[in-house]
């Protein structure tokens, strides 16, 4: 079977790569992603899936049944696009200026749509049911993740495990990472505000400078990491962007901080508001300033179930060989609201590679000029594809066994 399903992503392939590029012309930001949602379900509905775009905002659940309905496994595709002005210059670059799939969202749609065609072929041999979960606003926190599921995407049927995958431009074309127990981090978001005292610039001595405070405490910050976490525990906190002040003479009264806090412990990410609010009004208070605090917990830290790394493992190894996987040492710091779906139900991410310098395909996640080699299309549909056949396999063994 799961050579059948490899011959069978290897057809598929140019149908794939048609939808990627479609779907690459029209990309759409978080929860606005509707001429996206209309293609799409489309082309499930074609597939004789049952198909439901009424669970919440611009998301799609399709539901592909077997011989038998449970049990269940899903495959998540997210599906918003960045506000980037593509600057690729390829023939199907997006038509929607401001707007671009530059994280890879478009192939991510293409490929698990790839899979439910491919998985349909043999409906009457699949030993449960797969749901096909398309999400929306991955990249915009808080995300489209916990909605959907306090809105029942993991019910009716109820899933007992979920497969997915995110392209990677550090990744060779051709090779899957994998990696067992945290590969992503814990993303909290937070606003530091500073509130002083405005006045003259002549006069500082009236004043209290917002403007300087922030800047001590943007230094300051960093101690967290350097001086009061274990260094073997990773920590990073970031300002992204610093606001205030309404002209040049005038001593600014507030100023904010716009920051992250990642982490891949839990207990870690628990302790960093009071870790930042502690030297934010230990600072404030030395030049007679005050904080306010809004700190917003973000995506959970992305844990990838043993087992499901097992069946992701056996099926690329019976289809590509065990030459195609990496295994990836280190988790990166990097998050994905995936990491949701994985606190309610057992599941994995794979990392998909892409990356071809030869032809650009070697820029970073978010850039203007993001590409992929989609030599790796076929490959993921493929995984994708085999990896929910050959759960079905092991639980129709434990069947057997436990009988």
């Amino acid at each position: 079977m799961h050579d059948k399903i490899k011959k069978l992503s290897e057809k598929y392939a140019g149908q794939m790569i048609n939808m990627r590029r479609h779907l690459h012309q029209i990309p759409e930001i978080a929860l606005l992603e509707f001429e996206t949602k209309k293609s799409m379900a489309s082309q499930l509905k074609k597939l004789g899936l049952q198909v439901n775009t009424d669970l919440w905002r611009t998301s799609i659940v399709a539901v592909l049944e077997g011989r038998k309905k449970t049990p269940c496994i899903a495959i998540r595709s997210d599906m918003d696009a960045l506000p980037v002005t593509e600057k690729t210059g390829d023939f199907f670059a997006s038509k929607n200026r401001g707007c671009m799939h530059a994280c890879g969202h478009d192939a991510h749609m293409a490929m698990v749509w790839g899979a439910a065609k491919i998985l349909s072929t043999f409906k009457d041999e699949l030993g449960g049911s797969v749901k096909f979960i398309f999400q929306p606003s991955e990249e915009e926190p808080p995300g489209g993740a916990m909605p959907m599921i306090a809105a029942g995407a993991l019910k009716n049927p109820d899933v007992d495990a979920i497969l997915g995958l995110h392209v990677d431009p550090t990744i060779p074309v051709g090779k899957i990472g994998l990696k067992q127990g945290p590969m992503m981090a814990q993303v909290d978001d937070f606003n530091l505000t500073v509130v002083g005292r405005s006045g003259h610039a002549a006069r500082p001595h009236e004043t209290v400078d917002a403007v300087v405070v922030a800047s001590h405490l943007v230094t300051a910050l960093q101690s967290i990491s350097s001086r009061q976490v274990n260094p073997l525990d990773p920590v990073i906190v970031t300002i992204g962007r610093i606001e205030g002040g309404t002209a040049r003479n005038i001593i600014a009264d507030r100023v904010t901080l716009y920051g992250t806090a990642r982490t891949l412990d839990k207990k870690l990410g628990d302790k960093m508001p009071d870790m930042i609010k502690k030297i934010a009004d230990g600072v404030c208070k030395t030049f007679g300033a005050k904080s306010v605090l809004d700190y917003r917990v973000g995506y959970p830290v992305l844990s990838n179930n043993s087992e499901i790394i097992d069946i992701l493992n056996n099926a690329i190894i019976r289809m590509h060989g065990k030459n195609t996987i990496i295994n990836i040492e280190r988790p990166g710091m990097g998050a994905e609201d995936f990491a949701c779906y994985l606190q309610e139900v057992p599941g994995a991410m794979f990392l998909l590679g892409i990356r071809n310098k030869s032809i650009g395909a070697d820029k970073p996640w978010h850039h203007p000029e993001f590409k992929i080699d989609e030599k790796a299309i076929p490959l993921g549909a493929s995984v994708l594809a085999g990896a929910a056949f050959e759960y079905f396999e092991r639980n129709s063994l434990k069947i057997v066994i436990k009988g």
